[in-house]
């Protein structure tokens, strides 16, 4: 039975279209439900994910296996400073990045001192200028300060905008190299067992976006804010030294003592954020591409209530930080307040004019509001650490090797670089477990794929055969025996690297909101329009690229929501032959597609891998499988049949029983299973 559904409108030779919802996307390496090893693990409430709890069940408050425990990221005691250590390495490890960038970090940290500035000598000099002129002076005492009081109001707009062009250039170009980082670390992890989509997209958005606020919100500002206040305070010393050091006092107040405690208040609240937010994340991508499986489980009410728990708890605590935060804005009114009424009678004492005590006053109500800056510069900085240390686990995770151990196989760089055939995998002893305790996806699987070599494996649904896709593929790591490329374990070969040898089409590969081309191009860049004509044909997809109007630049929509479910599968199938890997792995290659159409395709494909390159075949599928070195009959994770067809079909077992059904069902007779 096929895994897929198709709609009309496919290409000749697509299944029928039963009308079911798009399949939700399926966790990195098709790994194995545990007890059904070669079912795909789904990224929904419902389904079952490698610890064996549904999402659903988990507790409504409780973190994700993706989300850490808030509890743990605002320890208490001995564990503090340590916290502290690690958050501030986080944001040294971020900024970091920035270096490349400092210049225009600087220029826009300059032009923001500046916006501030002018606006405090815009106040003042107001203030200097409406007193002075109640007093009904001669033009000519005025004009400068006429003409002052509109040149700064000009420049601060003008500043304004330059330093918001500047710092927003600045961040942007940033973001864009610490986006491209992120992704490029989230896509070579191989430790997915937990990995859920929704939070990794909430590291790639959320999270990275909290870098740029560290810079535009909190950086910027904050020494903008510290820079004028400086200059405040010098500026007063010139009218009345007693007065600059009450203005000081204020100024070090609502500069440091509110951002520290306001910074206090609101750590362990804003420790919580993040991770809250990206369990809504993983979330709203459950409860959308996982509708129809929740419904079918009968876990939607159970789904909606974590997510309901989630989002309650979130809504507790931005509730609680946005009083916290309206209680120290309140605080930091009251020191404005406090503040120029120390000013205005420090300076009367020491018998400063009532002009300038007018221009004090005014003046330190402004540079008092700039200096509260810091306070939201310290909010915003506490509600981002989660984020930021989120972004630099991924940014400082040890880089992969640069390939295998010196003598134990291809390095990098020498002599011995891989090429793109010649690869001989094997797997000894090879098991593999999902849970504790649970029956094994894989159970002492032996298997040789030498280059040049056809295998094919088959088996019952949950035999495993996906999981030893994933195994081959990096993904998923045994827990005993040896997955090995030229005699060298699989994990140990970089992740950038081992897709050039050992790739393919896995369960439910991914089609991008692209072109067809664009599809395409992932798996060979430089591919020019004869390959991509040599691939597509061999895939049976040519005749339908031709037949759109836009041709190879036809949009193929969200997860290829434009194409039928045999075109999706033509696509991924073309863009694995494009890529042309040592070990070519096909995984259900003709799922949607009716029989007649699979056979064509199938034998279209192997006739189009090149020479010398080894085939592994997953297929429910018999037909087709004559002319294999080897076919490998797993059931339960282990292998209970291996040989070429008529070996298998000459001996009672599974392979001759499903070959008999298989070709009646075909023929149109009823079959009746055993």
């Amino acid at each position: 039975m096929s895994r897929r559904s198709d709609r009309p409108g496919g290409v000749p030779g697509d299944g029928p279209a039963p009308g079911r919802p798009a399949q939700p996307e399926v966790v990195s390496g098709a790994e194995g439900v545990p007890g059904q090893p070669d079912q795909p693990v789904r990224a929904v409430p419902g389904g079952v994910s490698r610890d064996g709890v549904t999402p659903a069940a988990r507790d409504a408050g409780a973190p994700t296996a993706a989300e850490p425990n808030p509890a743990e990221l605002a320890p208490a005691g001995p564990r503090a400073g340590a916290a502290r250590d690690h958050r501030a390495r986080a944001e040294r490890a971020v900024l970091r990045l920035a270096r490349p960038y400092l210049s225009r970090l600087l220029g826009a940290g300059l032009l923001a001192a500046a916006t501030e500035f002018a606006g405090l000598a815009l106040m003042a000099t107001a203030t200097w200028l409406l007193m002075t002129a109640a007093g009904r002076p001669t033009l000519d005492r005025l004009t400068v300060a006429i003409v002052a009081v509109r040149a700064l109001a000009v420049s601060r707009g003008v500043f304004r905008y330059t330093e918001r062009l500047a710092g927003h250039d600045a961040v942007l170009r940033m973001i864009t190299d610490v986006r491209a980082r992120v992704f490029a670390a989230l896509a070579a992890r191989r430790d997915t067992a937990t990995q859920r989509t929704g939070d990794a997209l909430s590291r790639l958005v959320s999270d990275v976006e909290a870098v740029q606020d560290l810079l535009l919100r909190v950086l910027v500002p904050g020494a903008a804010a510290a820079l004028v206040s400086l200059l405040a305070v010098g500026g007063a010393a010139l009218i009345s030294p007693p007065a600059a050091g009450a203005l000081a006092v204020g100024l070090v107040v609502a500069g440091v003592g509110l951002p520290a405690l306001a910074t206090a208040l609101t750590r362990r609240a804003a420790d919580e954020v993040a991770p809250l937010r990206g369990a809504l994340a993983v979330d709203a991508v459950d409860l959308t591409h996982g509708a129809a499986d929740l419904a079918a489980f009968g876990a939607t009410a159970t789904a909606l209530s974590a997510a309901a728990g989630r989002a309650r708890r979130l809504a507790r605590l931005e509730r609680r930080l946005a009083a916290t935060g309206f209680a120290v804005d309140a605080a930091g009114v009251l020191v404005s307040g406090l503040t120029t009424a120390a000013v205005v009678v420090v300076a009367l004492r020491a018998g400063v004019g009532g002009v300038l005590v007018g221009v004090l006053a005014v003046g330190t109500l402004a540079a008092v509001e700039i200096a509260l800056a810091l306070v939201g510069a310290a909010r915003q900085r506490t509600q981002l650490r989660a984020g930021l240390v989120r972004v630099a686990a991924l940014l400082t995770a040890p880089a992969p090797a640069l390939g295998p151990a010196p003598g134990s196989g291809p390095e990098r760089g020498s002599a011995a670089e891989p090429t793109l055939a010649g690869h001989e995998v094997r797997f000894a002893g090879v098991t593999v477990r999902y849970r504790e305790g649970a029956a094994p996806a894989l159970d002492g699987v032996d298997l040789a794929l030498p280059a040049g070599r056809r295998v094919a494996v088959v088996g019952p649904s949950g035999a495993g055969k996906s999981t030893l896709a994933a195994v081959l593929t990096g993904a998923v790591r045994p827990d005993a025996g040896r997955a090995t490329l030229d005699g060298v374990d699989v994990s140990a070969y970089p992740a950038e690297e081992l897709p050039r040898m050992v790739g393919g089409l896995l369960a439910e590969a991914y089609v991008f909101h692209a072109s067809v081309r664009d599809n395409l191009l992932l798996g060979r860049p430089q591919a020019d329009d004869e390959e991509l004509t040599a691939a597509t044909g061999a895939a049976g997809l040519l005749d339908w690229v031709r037949a759109q109007p836009d041709g190879w630049d036809t949009v193929v929509g969200e997860q290829g929501g434009q194409l039928s479910g045999g075109q999706r599968q033509r696509l991924a199938l073309a863009r694995a032959l494009l890529a042309a890997p040592a070990v070519l792995v096909l995984d259900e290659p003709t799922e949607g597609l009716d029989p007649a159409a699979a056979d064509a395709v199938l034998a279209s494909a192997l006739a189009a891998t090149p020479a010398g390159h080894s085939v592994l075949l997953i297929s429910h599928r018999l037909s087709g499988l004559p002319g294999f070195d080897e076919i490998v009959v797993l059931d339960a994770g282990r292998v209970v049949q291996r040989g070429r067809h008529d070996e298998l079909v000459a001996q009672p077992g599974w392979y001759r029983d499903q070959w008999l059904l298989q070709a009646a069902a075909e023929r149109g007779y009823l079959a009746l299973a055993p």
